[in-house]
């Protein structure tokens, strides 16, 4: 079995505590689910937001999960690069698996999309 990183971003439209909590939900449920794993399979997940989104904590939303309890969870800012993508946060899950490198599925959604058009579905 080895650690493998599942990357996956997701955009909001405001800066605001509920659409950046459900954003963070509906990113971890589609990489949990497309690649399979369940809570205890998670080693740990780093959360990282630009700096524009500073309502809330986006892993309060991780940490209401049910069995997400004891995953630890870390937040982060973004490199503030101009001209990057705003109002997006991004998941570093890191995961005990028996996948290969090329069967973990990452996961982009919304807006996010642009980062990786080589790996967001369409």
């Amino acid at each position: 079995m080895q650690v493998r990183g599942i990357r996956g971003a997701i955009t909001v439209e405001v800066n605001e505590e509920q659409p950046i909590l459900q954003a963070t939900v509906e990113l971890l449920n589609s990489i949990v689910k497309v690649n399979g794993i369940v809570p205890t399979d998670i080693a740990s997940v780093f959360v990282t937001v630009t700096g524009d989104l500073d309502a809330t904590f986006p892993a309060r939303a991780i940490r209401a999960m049910g069995g997400w309890e004891l995953v630890p969870l870390m937040c982060a800012l973004e490199v503030p690069v101009k001209g990057s993508l705003e109002k997006c946060i991004r998941l570093m899950v890191l995961v005990n698996t028996d996948k290969t490198q090329e069967q973990v599925e990452h996961v982009y959604l919304g807006g996010a999309k642009a980062l990786r058009p080589d790996l967001a579905k369409a």
